[in-house]
């Protein structure tokens, strides 16, 4: 058997010259696969066969068929730091940990009841959300405000798993608009910080001794990162766990009393104050992103096609109406909105490949020899825009998704035609968590307002960031509402 076809590299140290000089490396990677015509790549670094794939049917396979083979992590020094020594459930490679933590997460944190029992705080920030966009059109309902979807996107996002875990959406003041505050937005940027460092081809992880000269910076812009989370995190962490302590605190309130409170067989506590905060830090960077960028692009996209955005909205109205806003329990009828956001997923991605996995063992994938020690990177990218698979892969079409039958649309494709959220035994544990913030997010923002290009703008600019899958220019818009007066006032 054979490896996958893949460039020829130097002795010792693989294709890591090319690596360094194309960067970035997720564009380097796809487009050897194109010239090659291939949808499994290897492409040796250092030591490591690092395996790319950009077929559903190759992706079963890692992720199905041979799950308990691929289900480990890769030692990297962007995943360690950011685990705090591998204390998480998402970043650890398989072991007593790992298994300890993701039964924390599933059966305590983010099981159905959780998510049952959390609904205020979601439903707090939705109203949120739709105040804060009101307010910028105030000064001209008529003609409306110019809004800044990224940051309000990532904001609502932030604030709800500030919410989750901490009760506040604020750590200082915050805005009387109901924006953010200074804190507030150097949290969001640590965050996005950690996450377009986390597993993004650091030559460390290839060549471990390299480590400590840190080339290519991402160490020192990681620990910077992580430290301002940390500065925001811990006071709050230290003096929950010491009111708990004292007696202050009786009732749970959120996932920070949660997890304090866990205990093991023996009634001790099960987790350490290590393990809460670097959990905390994991669920923060496991939340915010996905929902934000695609309601990002799928705004952007609707803008430029407003038969598409006409839809979203009759649809909203003849489900929810115009008289209230959007609830939860209307998200399961709205199955062109889901449909948008899934096409969103499916072209735009948050990030060009999922979380790396690691071979336990030597294995054979459709007649390639993958070596014990590979690293399996499935290409959402790759994925989602596969011309075998879908039609028209570039275009917007939120059609594609929706059932002939009528039935649900669900922002997940098991067939793993593309990848929304990972699957198998290292699969997303917050599915139910991130498909609701995505959908009310994506819901309330046609419902509340009539939504178009700047005056100046002829159409929204849909081209990528060269450094991540972002769009290249964070997306400003201008909204006017479009609901009943008395529905904005009363929040």
């Amino acid at each position: 058997m054979k490896l996958p076809p893949g460039p020829t590299g130097l002795p010792v140290f693989g294709c890591l010259i090319q690596m360094l000089v194309n960067k970035p490396t997720f564009r380097w990677i796809h487009n050897l696969m194109d010239e090659m015509n291939t949808e499994i790549a290897c492409i040796r670094l250092g030591k490591v066969h690092v395996v790319s794939v950009t077929s559903p049917e190759l992706a079963r396979e890692f992720l199905k068929k041979k799950d308990i083979t691929f289900a480990s992590r890769p030692d990297f020094m962007s995943a360690r730091l950011t685990s705090n020594g591998y204390l998480t459930t998402i970043l650890s490679p398989v072991g007593d940990q790992w298994r300890k933590m993701r039964r924390v997460l599933s059966s305590h944190i983010l099981s159905p009841a959780k998510h049952l029992w959390l609904q205020d705080k979601r439903v707090k920030e939705a109203d949120n959300l739709v105040r804060y966009a009101y307010n910028q059109c105030k000064n001209s309902l008529e003609a409306g405000g110019l809004i800044n979807v990224r940051m309000a996107a990532q904001q609502y996002s932030g604030n709800v798993i500030r919410q989750y875990i901490f009760s506040k959406s604020y750590f200082g003041k915050g805005m009387e608009d109901g924006g953010p505050g200074t804190e507030e937005e150097e949290h969001i940027e640590a965050i996005f910080s950690i996450l377009s460092h986390l597993y993004s081809f650091s030559i460390a992880d290839y060549v471990s001794w390299l480590e400590i000269f840190d080339f290519d910076g991402y160490k020192g812009k990681l620990k910077k990162a992580i430290g301002n989370l940390t500065e925001y995190h811990d006071p709050e962490i230290d003096h929950r766990i010491q009111m708990w302590k004292s007696g202050s605190k009786a009732n749970e309130e959120d996932i920070l009393d949660v997890m304090i409170n866990l205990k093991d067989s023996d009634g001790s506590p099960l987790l350490t104050t290590e393990e809460i905060k670097a959990q905390i830090i994991e669920i923060m960077i496991a939340t915010v992103d996905n929902p934000s960028n695609a309601v990002e692009w799928s705004l952007a996209e609707m803008v430029n096609q407003p038969e598409i955005l006409k839809r979203a909205t009759e649809e909203l109205d003849e489900v929810v109406g115009r008289d209230t806003l959007v609830q939860e329990s209307d998200l399961t009828k709205l199955n062109y909105v889901k449909a948008c956001a899934k096409e969103a997923f499916r072209l735009h991605p948050i990030a060009p490949f999922n979380v790396p996995h690691v071979s336990t063992e030597d294995s054979s994938i459709a007649s390639y020899f993958i070596p014990k020690g590979s690293h399996v990177i499935l290409s959402r990218r790759g994925l989602g825009r596969n011309p075998r698979i879908w039609e028209e892969p570039l275009k917007y079409k939120p059609e594609r998704h929706l059932n002939d039958d009528g039935s649900e649309v669900v922002l997940v494709d098991s067939k793993l035609n593309m990848l929304s959220f990972s699957t198998g035994r290292r699969g997303c544990p917050g599915v139910l968590l991130g498909s609701t913030l995505t959908t009310m997010l994506l819901a309330r923002l046609i419902q509340g307002f009539t939504w178009s290009a700047p005056s100046n703008v002829p159409n929204i600019d849909l081209n990528e960031s060269e450094d991540n899958l972002l769009l290249a220019k964070p997306l400003f818009l201008q909204a006017k509402p479009r609901l009943s007066d008395n529905v904005y006032q009363q929040l």
